[in-house]
C-alpha cells in the first residue's frame, strides 16, 4: 500500500487547518485560551477518520518506547472508561441527539497526552485538535471551545470542520480502495486514538472494516 500521496493530500487539509487558526489569532487573538499545558481538548471523546489513523500510527512508530509504553497504558484506561460510556449510552439507544449529548459531555483523557500534560505527537495531531479553540462548524453548527471569550451571536469566521471531514472521507476511501476493500462507505468508521496506537493498520481495515458495522 502507497501512502505518499494519500499523506501529501492529508497534510494539505493539516496546513489548512493551521492557516486558519492562525488567521483568527491575528485577527481574534484576544478570543483564544489556546496555551500550551492547557488540555481541555484533550479530554473527550471522538474518533478518527482511517487517513487520519494510518497518518498517526506511522508517526506514533517512531517514538521512543517509554513513550509508546506509557501511551499504551492510558490508551487501557480510555478503553476502560469507554465502557463505562457504552452502558451509559444503552438506555438512549434509539435517540441519536441523547447519544450525542451525553458523549459531548463525557471526558476521557487522550492517550497522547504525557504526565505534563504535553502531547507526545504534537506536531502531528489530529484536525479536529487542530481547530478546537476556535469556531468551527460541525453538523452545520458553529461550536467553540468553552474557555474561549467569543461572544455568543457576535459574527466570527467559521472554519468548516464538515468540510473536512467530508475530505478526510474521501482520503479514506481512497485507502480502502487500495486495500483491497470492496466496502468503501465503510470509509465513514470512525476509530479511537487507543486503537489506533494499539492496532497494526492491516487489522484494523481487514477486521474492523471488512467485518464490523459499528464504530470502533
Amino acid at each position: 500500500m502507497n501512502l505518499t500521496q494519500l499523506f501529501h493530500s492529508y497534510e494539505l487539509l493539516v496546513d489548512k487547518a493551521d492557516q486558519a487558526f492562525l488567521k483568527m489569532e491575528q485577527e481574534h487573538g484576544e478570543c483564544i485560551k489556546c496555551e500550551r499545558h492547557c488540555s481541555d481538548c484533550c479530554h473527550a471523546v471522538f474518533g478518527l477518520f482511517l487517513i487520519e489513523v494510518a497518518y498517526l500510527k506511522q508517526h506514533f512508530g517512531k517514538l521512543d518506547k517509554s513513550l509508546m509504553g506509557s501511551a499504551f497504558l492510558m490508551g487501557d484506561r480510555a478503553d476502560a472508561d469507554f465502557n463505562k460510556i457504552e452502558k451509559k449510552l444503552q438506555s438512549h439507544e434509539n435517540d441519536p441527539q441523547m447519544r450525542a449529548y451525553v458523549l459531548a459531555r463525557e471526558r476521557i483523557r487522550c492517550p497522547l497526552l504525557d504526565k505534563n500534560q504535553d502531547c507526545v505527537l504534537y506536531p502531528y495531531r489530529p484536525i479536529t485538535c487542530r481547530v478546537y479553540g476556535i469556531p468551527t462548524r460541525i453538523h452545520g453548527t458553529a461550536r467553540f471551545c468553552g474557555k474561549a471569550d467569543f461572544i455568543e451571536g457576535k459574527d466570527y469566521p467559521v472554519f468548516d470542520l464538515d468540510g473536512v471531514y467530508r475530505d478526510l472521507y474521501a482520503l479514506s476511501k481512497e485507502l480502502l480502495k487500495s486495500s483491497g476493500i470492496a466496502d468503501l462507505e465503510k470509509a465513514s468508521f470512525l476509530i479511537s486514538i487507543s486503537k489506533t496506537i494499539s492496532t497494526p493498520l492491516d487489522i484494523l481495515i481487514n477486521e474492523i472494516f471488512a467485518q464490523r458495522g459499528e464504530d470502533a
